[in-house]
């Protein structure tokens, strides 16, 4: 976990699936201090709709840009703005990039004069959910509906990977639009794996087997960000959503009794039970931080290592010429899982807003129409080094070996890229399980107790009426 993951290009796993909802980095007192409804709410500027201006944009209006200006820089806010004023040469642009979007523009929310469109991002962001809940937001849903800016054809909403729209979705309403998107495996190095004949498992089996082959090489099968244990809880649970399908998945976001006692989460806690068993986790992960692990796999301490796509970044300066890290999808554990081999976890990020009460609403979804164009992502996946979360942005494009690898899991997936909610939703569950499997991976809890302790944090949970619930 990258103490201060806005300085490097990819997010960390607490940023990516805690940006929707969570409070706990965002600006307080904002749900104290927005008003709702259409009370004193600005004349919108609109123009006539027609094929070339599906969602009637005022061709002269002024348009407010705010960039939450990071590892990503702004540049790709820029370019997709100079593409803005070609189709609306009469147009202005006001480009803001800082830092603390929270505390620049909570006044302004305050006031009732947001700006027309703002990436909110970073540790100082607006709080989602009170915007959410004081109806601050615009609905996407005429911006989805609408033709795409590269092809008329396609709508905009089919432009996007999996999972985009729904994790922009509160209470059924499209209010958020994610512009990047972040994949979850097990990583290793390429030519570590030729240069000892290696081929990467597709079963968990194969797993266990390739495991006993790489400890009698002399090498620990794998390691972990020990000291965040929430990093081996995404296979596991990636292997158990697998096992279990959309059903499962559900059933733990909605807190659903039992939910965590299913067979398939119970096979997946049993499967990385076995790792700890056999001495297949490199001694003393348990202490390591996320950069001390990924050091030392870098160094081919370790063979696996579980992570995001943001690990090859994060590793730029670490990792020996040659490694060519690739990230693979994790191992079935069954042969009648629900999903497919190839299904992986995965949820986009980078959080871009259109407020309810912004002087050029359509302006603001135009531009957005126009940022997830592929003519716009493309570029920012040359410069950025992540995938943009529209299909086909990086197709052509020469990528490095985790970012081609990353590419190319997504698109064996497909459709069955999944994610989980409950994170996002519930911050106290996820400790929950994180501190459980820690136990487990560390030969302290047996799988039944592993499974008995969150499923106890999440029927405390569900009672508990102070906390808003949230189904899919």
């Amino acid at each position: 976990m990258n103490p201060s993951p806005f300085a490097q290009p990819y997010p960390t796993r607490r940023t990516v699936l805690r940006a929707a909802v969570a409070a706990g980095a965002t600006l307080p007192l904002l749900s104290a201090c927005v008003t709702s409804g259409d009370d004193d709410k600005p004349a919108s500027a609109a123009g006539d709709k027609s094929a070339t201006n599906p969602l009637g944009v005022k061709e002269d209006a002024a348009l407010e840009v705010v960039i939450f200006k990071g590892g990503y820089g702004d540049d790709y806010a820029k370019k997709a703005e100079g593409l803005y004023t070609q189709k609306y040469p009469k147009a202005t642009i006001d480009h803001k990039g800082i830092q603390k979007v929270g505390e620049a523009l909570q006044p302004r929310f305050v006031a009732n004069t947001p700006p027309d469109v703002v990436d909110n991002t970073g540790a100082g962001r607006l709080d989602l959910a009170a915007l959410v809940g004081a109806k601050q937001l615009s609905n996407l849903n005429d911006l989805l509906d609408a033709p795409s800016f590269d092809d008329p054809a396609v709508k905009f909403k089919d432009t996007l990977l999996p999972g985009v729209v729904e994790d922009g979705t509160f209470d059924g309403a499209p209010l958020v639009l994610n512009f990047t998107y972040t994949a979850w495996g097990i990583w290793y190095s390429k030519p570590l794996f030729a240069s000892k004949g290696w081929t990467y498992p597709k079963t968990w089996d194969e797993m266990i087997a390739l495991c006993a082959t790489i400890k009698a090489a002399g090498i620990a099968p794998w390691t972990y960000q020990g000291k965040y244990p929430e990093y081996m809880n995404d296979p596991l649970l990636s292997m158990a959503a697998k096992t279990g399908g959309t059903d499962l998945i559900k059933a733990v976001d909605n807190l659903q009794p039992n939910a965590w006692k299913a067979d398939g989460l119970k096979a997946a806690a049993e499967a990385f039970a076995e790792l700890a068993a056999k001495g297949y986790i490199m001694a003393g992960s348990e202490a390591l931080s996320h950069t001390e692990a990924q050091a030392a796999w870098c160094q081919g301490k370790a063979a696996f290592i579980p992570s995001g796509s943001w690990l090859e970044a994060e590793q730029k300066d670490v990792a020996p010429k040659g490694f060519d890290m690739v990230m693979g999808a994790v191992p079935a554990r069954t042969s009648s899982d629900k999903f497919g081999a190839a299904a992986i976890q995965a949820a986009s990020s980078e959080s871009f807003i259109v407020p309810s009460k912004a002087k050029n609403v359509a302006g603001g979804l135009e531009y957005l129409r126009i940022l997830f164009s592929k003519q716009s992502a493309r570029s920012f996946a040359e410069t950025a080094g992540t995938l943009p979360a529209i299909a086909g942005a990086t197709d052509g494009l020469t990528l490095s070996s985790g970012l081609g690898s990353t590419r190319d899991a997504v698109n064996a997936a497909g459709k069955e890229a999944f994610t989980y909610r409950f994170r996002t939703w519930y911050a106290p569950l996820a400790k929950a399980v994180d501190d459980a499997t820690g136990e487990l991976i560390n030969k302290r809890a047996t799988p039944a107790e592993w499974a008995d302790r969150i499923q106890k944090a999440a029927d405390a949970l569900a009672k508990d009426s102070s906390v808003k619930k949230y189904t899919r």
